[in-house]
């Protein structure tokens, strides 16, 4: 199991990555997102919107465990995060998320 704020803080650093749901409805839409990671609170309508072009787009979306404010703290942020495209993972291993089975915590 990887350790998901470690790579997520990885990504950020090393390559590119998109914060906020509107910037990331548009990535995943053009098939430009390699990952998509929603907070289990993203607002609705954003989240049916995001899944359903990155079904479209082949993009795999991982839904975090936590809220908002947890993945804001995450990232590193001092506001709410909803949503984030990696569109360049950089030097961390982010991209495993979607290469293992996903398992419970």
């Amino acid at each position: 199991m990887i350790n998901l704020e470690r790579e997520v803080r990885t990504a950020i650093r090393t390559g590119k990555v998109v914060i906020g749901a509107k910037k990331t409805l548009k990535l995943v839409r053009f098939g430009k997102a390699k990952l998509v990671i929603l907070a289990s609170n993203a607002p609705e309508a954003y989240r049916d919107d995001i899944i359903r072009y990155a079904k479209l787009s082949g993009i795999p979306v991982y839904t975090y465990p936590g809220n908002s404010w947890d993945l804001g703290a995450m990232c590193g942020k001092p506001f709410m995060v909803s949503a984030l495209s990696i569109i360049d993972p950089g030097e961390s291993n982010i991209m495993a998320l979607v290469e293992t089975p996903e398992e419970e915590e």
